[in-house]
């Protein structure tokens, strides 16, 4: 599939990279040569579309590489795990592409992620989009699209987001990286008891939006407590808090939620953030949870990095994720 015009998704193009690993064992499988591009009519587990688009950052970003990043990526990675004893071959998975975006106008970028989200899940509503950011700020529009889509129209939603920042700012500048979710909350996606910010950390926010989070229902799960609680038990509570009266829960992923060095490739990296680790786990725990409906991972910018080392992290997580999905869709197949 060469030409735009051939998918059917408004918006959608095919991926900026499509690479195979240059070496391939006669026994394991590399993601990127496992990754193959959807044909738009096979049945899919779950399905990668980029969202290449920076233009909305409140500094200088080129998260826009994100996705391109995180795909060359995959030629460091096989599809098996020790960790989980997990091989994600059992999935169908397939690379969607990339949504245009727009070079000036932040409302037209916004509106055809939004319509490429919606229209990608009314053709197959059953898979599980894994959405490669692109700034915060295509959260959002993703979210709207998602709500808005055939396959979830009508639904009560819940939202988990990982994130070093509350990204609650009011809408003074308009809708950029640090407003997604005052956005959702304020446009009646979310209901704000249903929302968890999850590892937020370090001198990085405002006693402002701490305080309108509070006002609305909203938990805040700080990184210091994760240190102090563990991973397994914070995640537990974010995914029950999302869970509680809802049909579907929406995962958001901000790779600045990392403390470096995993997390050098972003604008906004930190010392006190999560590790690579604790990371990990949420993700495969939020992967098994039966209600999790939908995943995006932002803010890596490739310019930034150092080694590739951040877009391997997110790669990493996203595969930690599809493991977790591996075990709650497919352990009555027999696979492992």
């Amino acid at each position: 599939m060469t030409e735009s015009a051939k998918i059917p998704v408004p918006h959608l193009r095919p991926p900026s990279v499509v690479k195979r690993a240059p070496w391939q064992d006669s026994e394991e499988v590399r993601v990127s040569n496992w990754l193959a591009q959807w044909d738009f009519a096979e049945s899919l587990d779950a399905g990668l579309i980029g969202a290449p688009y920076s233009g909305a950052s409140i500094g200088a970003s080129a998260a826009a590489g994100g996705p391109e990043a995180v795909r060359l990526a995959f030629r460091a990675n096989t599809t098996y795990s020790a960790d989980f004893d997990t091989d994600i071959r059992g999935l169908r998975v397939r690379d969607l592409g990339d949504i245009a975006g727009h070079l000036t106008d932040v409302s037209v970028a916004h509106a055809r992620i939004e319509a490429a989200v919606k229209g990608a899940l009314s053709l197959d509503q059953h898979f599980v989009p894994l959405i490669l950011g692109g700034d915060h700020s295509i959260t959002a529009p993703a979210v709207r699209g998602f709500c808005a889509s055939a396959a979830h129209a009508g639904k009560r939603v819940g939202l988990v987001n990982i994130d070093a920042h509350l990204d609650v700012r009011n809408m003074d500048h308009g809708p950029h990286n640090g407003t997604p979710f005052r956005q959702i909350l304020d446009g009646g996606l979310v209901a704000g008891e249903n929302f968890v910010e999850l590892g937020i950390h370090g001198f990085t926010g405002s006693s402002a939006y701490a305080k309108w989070c509070r006002e609305r229902g909203v938990t805040v799960v700080s990184g210091r407590e994760v240190q102090r609680r563990g991973m397994d038990d914070c995640i537990a509570q974010a995914l029950a808090i999302a869970g509680r009266e809802t049909d579907v829960v929406y995962l958001s992923v901000d790779i600045d939620c990392l403390a470096f060095p995993w997390a050098f490739g972003t604008s906004a990296p930190t010392a006190e953030g999560l590790s690579a680790w604790q990371l990990a786990e949420a993700m495969f725990a939020c992967g098994q949870d039966p209600k999790v409906a939908a995943l995006d991972l932002v803010e890596i910018d490739p310019t930034r990095d150092v080694s590739d080392f951040t877009a391997r992290t997110g790669c990493s997580m996203l595969l930690a994720f599809l493991a977790g999905l591996q075990h709650r869709l497919h352990r009555d197949r027999g696979y492992r």
